[in-house]
């Protein structure tokens, strides 16, 4: 049996206000047949806001988990989707700026909740105090704007003064002379909200897509939707003295609803690593 038998004719929820459905509902809707509804009056900013207005006051799980069981229990439905991104350093290229995108399927009727990632170094995030309009002529082209779209404030952390989803450069550019005039400085960042940011909402189509991937994987055990992998084995065998290496030696799936766990080895059958990659052969 397919999966997309557990979910074909229902009405999914996407719950977001910031466009996401863009993205998201045309590749659900292809996949599992399912309907999809966005709701107009949902209110995400209620559980954290990139700019620091609301500050986020759980881990991106626990608020991804949170924001959609709020909007299951707010509009009555027992299917819903949700994403949450994070930004930053990138954990293993820490030199460069990460998107790290969580989405979530939560299915009631089934008790599923389905989980999955997506870290891309494809980002535009970038901020930084401007002092003449050179300087921000530059960073907004690095910045890729007016695609993508500009936030002004005063320093890195003030909310004084918060202008979001700056689009053209005359707004641009008068509220930096005006942040200058009244305060000396001002601070200049990309807007990382989805609707305003084309290149993290490719992210979040890709993150979509292995979520996907993840529902139509059946459990070997149970025969649930949502078999996939939730961690990697180090291990990998140096090729010239045979000694592990952090290298993934393999993957351990397990399923979204009863739990059972089954060892995948390396996904393009890889059995040894390069020697420059051995803490031993190359400290």
């Amino acid at each position: 049996m397919d999966a997309r038998h557990f979910f074909e004719g229902r009405q999914l929820l996407i719950a977001t206000q910031h466009g996401k459905e863009q993205v998201i509902a045309p590749l659900v809707e292809k996949s599992l047949g399912v309907t999809a509804l966005t709701p107009d009056d949902f209110d995400t900013d209620l559980l954290g806001t990139f700019t620091g207005e609301v500050e986020r006051g759980d881990d991106p799980l626990a608020t991804l988990r949170k924001k959609c069981q709020m909007a299951l229990d707010r509009y009555g439905y027992d299917l819903a989707i949700a994403n949450e991104g994070s930004f930053g350093p990138h954990p293993s290229a820490w030199f460069a700026g990460a998107d790290d995108e969580l989405i979530i399927l939560i299915d009631r009727q089934q008790g599923l909740e389905i989980i999955e990632r997506e870290l891309s170094l494809q980002t535009n995030l970038a901020g930084e105090t401007i002092t003449s309009e050179n300087a921000l002529r530059t960073f907004a082209d690095k910045a890729l704007f007016p695609s993508h779209r500009l936030i002004l404030r005063r320093d890195a952390t003030s909310t004084t003064g918060l202008v979001k989803g700056i689009g053209d450069w005359d707004t641009l550019l008068n509220a930096w002379r005006q942040t200058m005039e009244q305060h000396g400085c001002a601070y200049v960042e990309t807007d990382m909200r989805a609707h305003h940011n084309p290149t993290r909402m490719k992210v979040i189509e890709r993150a979509t897509e292995k979520l996907l991937e993840k529902v139509h994987t059946r459990c070997p055990s149970c025969e649930a939707p949502g078999f996939g992998i939730v961690r990697a084995v180090k291990g990998l065998p140096c090729s010239l003295c045979h000694q592990p290496t952090q290298s993934t030696l393999a993957y351990v799936c397990q399923c979204a609803k009863c739990g059972h766990e089954a060892e995948r080895r390396h996904p393009h059958g890889k059995t040894q690593e390069d020697p420059m990659y051995c803490n031993y052969c190359n400290p």
